[in-house]
């Protein structure tokens, strides 16, 4: 039985152009026409999209910011119409979006689990019936009658979870809601949507998080540009999303900078103390690169001048994803200037991340200068430079033979033992 089906279906936007003319050369009447009575062009966020959902079935949909999935999610949730086509849903569907958004902060948890439930579609008997359920799942049995404005964010969006996962909906819409609490709440997040799974609950689940999307649906459909680009098993789906993702990453490779300098050292980063005059990305041998092979150590070089002596100075670096996540902080421990007063002068400070570390990919870097006590940033450079991690699938990397993606930030190339025990032998001997 189809439970969900979008038959041909098509959103449209309008979106306001610049009618400023641009020069001063148009007529001042015009300019003023143009102010009054904007001019607007078409923006197709979906264009004609066909798929179905089956009755108990999981189906993810994936795909860059901007190819359509929260006009999906919109449209699935009827917060807007399509401006073409048909979105058919058999049975009850609840949409669990924004966890906590009904709660009054004035409320107690107890007062707020029947409002919010009240606002997901629950019946008040049915809230009551489930109240406990509810309360344990979420954790904050000790504070249910606390006013939600003093809890802190991990029991709000916690207790706004455990309410919306004790729906019983037909078909149940998720949208990066499983990214609440810690790694613990997020597994157990994980296990109570295999449970409605099992259960028979058709499922939308439109999410960045690759990963929980593999784990949860049967089938994903990858957007682009309001279009479906592929649509088939989720492990397919997501290795075509990634090689889309290398196409676009290569793009802005290009653009990266790998190397930064100041030549005015009155206007350079820093402070009466210290000042920065470059940060590079380099070789072993010191060539300035901006891509690097996986296998290979990589430096990041800072030359930086000592205005004024007498202040034990520590470089950093602060290193950052494509997404913007930091994938670590390094700290110069060297023991000839640890908590040494640095004299005036120009010093060059290089750090080295082995290879065989990071994982393939696009990493900014920050360069930072700081003393500790007291706590002073002289100064702090983000994004000074830009390099990419390469992963040649020589089999020689911790890739192996492996061809897929492999997620994570970093990629150590571990040492591994492997002892073998014939069947017949009761002990196996382990060196």
């Amino acid at each position: 039985m189809i439970d969900l089906e979008f038959n041909h279906v098509s959103k449209q936007y309008l979106v306001r152009s610049d009618n400023s003319g641009g020069g001063g050369a148009v007529n001042p009447f015009v300019r003023q026409w143009r102010r009054l009575r904007p001019r607007s062009e078409a923006f197709w966020a979906v264009r004609d999209v066909n798929f179905q959902v089956m009755r108990g079935e999981a189906l993810g949909i994936i795909g860059h910011n901007g190819a359509g999935k929260s006009t999906i999610l919109k449209l699935l949730s009827s917060i807007t119409a399509p401006t073409s086509g048909e979105i058919k849903i058999n049975g009850r569907l609840s949409a669990l979006i924004e966890v906590g958004s009904g709660f009054h902060p004035e409320l107690s948890g107890r007062e707020n689990v029947f409002l919010s439930g009240s606002i997901l579609g629950m019946q008040r008997r049915e809230i009551a019936a489930k109240l406990d359920s509810i309360v344990e799942f979420a954790g904050v049995r000790q504070f249910i009658d606390t006013p939600v404005k003093r809890y802190s964010s991990g029991m709000y969006v916690r207790l706004g979870f455990a309410i919306a996962a004790h729906l019983d909906p037909d078909v149940l819409l998720l949208d990066e809601v499983l990214a609440v609490g810690d790694a613990a709440f997020q597994a157990k997040c994980i296990q109570r949507i295999k449970e409605l799974e099992a259960a028979g609950t058709t499922i939308v689940f439109i999410s960045h998080d690759l990963d929980a999307v593999e784990r949860l649906c049967q089938r994903v459909i990858l957007m682009r540009k309001g279009q479906i680009a592929a649509e088939g098993r989720p492990r397919d789906v997501i290795e075509e999303y990634y090689q889309a993702e290398a196409t676009l990453t290569s793009r802005a490779v290009s653009q990266l900078e790998a190397q930064k300098q100041w030549g005015d050292i009155d206007t350079a980063p820093g402070n009466e103390v210290v000042r920065l005059r470059s940060v590079r990305v380099r070789t072993q041998e010191g060539q300035t690169v901006k891509a690097v092979d996986i296998r290979r150590a990589v430096g990041i070089e800072m030359e930086y001048d000592v205005l004024e002596a007498g202040h034990v100075l520590v470089p950093n670096y602060h290193f950052f994803n494509k997404d913007n996540v930091c994938v670590f902080n390094a700290h110069e421990l060297e023991q000839e200037w640890r908590r040494r007063p640095r004299p005036a002068g120009r010093y060059v400070s290089t750090a080295w991340i082995p290879g065989n570390y990071l994982a393939e990919g696009v990493f900014s870097v920050g360069a930072v200068v700081t003393t500790y006590r007291p706590m002073t940033v002289h100064f702090n450079e983000q994004d000074a430079v830009a390099f990419e991690v390469i992963d040649s699938r020589d089999a020689d990397s911790a890739r192996g033979d492996f061809d897929g993606h492999m997620p994570g930030i970093v990629r150590p190339l571990l040492n591994w033992t492997t002892h073998f025990c014939p069947a017949r032998e009761e002990e196996c001997i382990r060196r």
